[in-house]
């Protein structure tokens, strides 16, 4: 048997060579259910707006492994012991952290796969890989879920200064073009420290934060929240919601058979057994694109009208406010499209919709970023810094839109 080099490396237009740690890392990459995030799109329909933004959640993830391996490094250096299997278990839940994302994850999330979040997905593909790797993820899992003792283990998972969120505000901002999202991850890794077992940014540092926290902001507002593709994804959400209604019906839609079988069937996180869950890991990008090309010629009304905007990029007109929208103003356009297209006001609904939008660079109520003072103190970012603009960054900020379309202008 010929042995396999499993140290490899790759090219990552962001850090450079990014290297395989060792053969467990290595082989879970090769696994399918981590290959099959090369096929799941990091930012959605995204690329509607900005056409670079065709990154996957493989590199995303691939990434995040990268930046943890230098926190570790970091870490070290300022004595704090991370152990082997610590640092193995780090780097296997931040490379599958999300791993549970599904084709364009939050639409699905609210249509197909309801209210079963990625997270919870993720946790069932360790679990099922923790059995196929005879126990080795154990301590990831434990670090993954916050289960393990020493609590910064799970501030660099998951936090308001983690790993996943420096890669993705960066690789982000790096395939969008989006300037203001570009973040210094290396300086704030660097004034990384560990106090009584939490995670501290040590004084220096906190003027890296806060262009940390503004470009979160930022790329809310320009990236993530951009009402074209916003609207985009509240389209596909619709068009997925139609398509189980009808198939719920009896209507037979052409489609992928993993997709068919989640339109089909209502499968809650109780119904997720091992077969659901290959089902599940065969749902990709490719499914939801080509159902959308084959149903632009259903016959039905909806399903093949929505279907056609988002293969042609002709969307729904979007309105966004800082005040509420008045009912009456939807009630009124449904009522016109309705008569128009001689359907029912009901589903006149699945093209005039209103709902908000919500943004909030940093949060008070969850688990602050702490900065460790000269004098050995810590305190929250927010009273720390001199900055009145970290005070705003913490308020949470509201719109609202109406969606409708084109020809009711």
């Amino acid at each position: 048997m010929t042995h396999i080099n499993k140290l490899k490396i790759f090219n990552d237009p962001i850090y450079g060579f990014i290297t395989i740690p060792n053969e467990l890392v290595y082989d879970l990459i090769q696994h399918p259910y981590f290959q099959r995030l090369r096929r799941i799109s990091q930012m959605g329909l995204s690329y509607l707006v900005y056409p670079g933004a065709n990154h996957t959640r493989f590199h995303h993830a691939l990434g995040c492994m990268h930046l943890m391996k230098k926190a570790i490094d970091t870490l070290r250096f300022k004595d704090v012991v991370i152990s082997e299997e610590e640092e193995n278990a780090l780097l296997i839940a931040i490379l599958l952290h999300d791993i549970g994302h599904g084709p364009f994850s939050h639409a699905m999330e609210r249509s197909i796969v309801e209210d079963v979040h990625h997270e919870a997905i993720s946790l069932l593909f360790m679990n099922q890989l923790n059995d196929e790797f005879d126990g080795r993820l154990s301590l990831a899992i434990q670090v993954f879920k916050g289960e393990y003792h020493r609590k910064f283990m799970l501030q660099l998972i998951s936090s308001q200064l983690d790993m996943d969120r420096m890669d993705y505000l960066k690789r982000d901002s790096f395939y969008t073009g989006v300037a203001e999202g570009n973040v210094n991850s290396e300086r704030l890794i660097q004034m990384m420290n560990v106090e009584n077992d939490v995670l501290v940014i040590e004084e220096k540092g906190i003027y890296s934060v806060e262009k940390f926290l503004l470009s979160r902001r930022l790329m809310y507002w320009q990236a993530y929240l951009h009402k074209t593709s916003l609207v985009a994804e509240l389209i596909l959400m619709k068009v997925l919601k139609r398509a189980k209604e009808l198939t719920l019906k009896g209507v037979k839609l052409p489609c992928s058979e993993p997709l068919s079988y989640f339109m089909h069937n209502k499968v809650t996180l109780e119904d997720f057994d091992a077969e659901n869950l290959d089902l599940f890991s065969q749902l990709d990008d490719f499914d939801i694109i080509s159902a959308l090309k084959a149903w632009q010629k259903h016959t039905d009304f909806i399903l093949s009208t929505l279907s056609k905007m988002i293969i042609n990029r002709d969307l729904l007109k979007i309105k966004l406010s800082a005040e509420k929208i008045p009912v009456e103003e939807s009630q009124s356009l449904k009522e016109e499209f309705a008569e128009a297209h001689h359907i029912s006001a009901v589903d006149a609904g699945y093209f005039i919709f209103r709902g908000k939008i919500k943004n909030q660079a940093y949060s008070k109520e969850a688990e602050p970023i702490r900065i460790l003072k000269k004098d050995k103190t810590i305190e929250d970012v927010v009273e720390a810094s001199d900055q009145l603009n970290l005070k705003s960054l913490s308020k949470l900020v509201t719109k609202y839109y109406i969606c409708f379309p084109k020809q009711l202008i």
